[in-house]
């Protein structure tokens, strides 16, 4: 089988337990973010889901605080 033509796709929302994985933290405190507005969660019927584009927003902001003003 030839492995080199396909493609990787990237998912565009995970799960909490991979965002916070992800994002190296507790499932807690990805809820608590979640709760103060810091993060959006997704609600996709029952399941909630998190943006890739989101946590990385997130973490630029968290390395930049100088932008959130802007």
């Amino acid at each position: 089988m030839n492995t080199q033509n396909q493609t990787t796709i990237e998912p565009l929302l995970i799960s909490s337990r991979q965002a916070a994985r992800s994002l190296s933290i507790s499932e807690r405190t990805l809820f608590a973010l979640a709760e103060r507005g810091e993060l959006h969660k997704i609600h996709v019927g029952r399941a909630v889901r998190y943006s890739m584009d989101d946590l990385k927003s997130w973490i630029a902001k968290k390395s930049f605080p100088e932008q959130e003003n802007t």
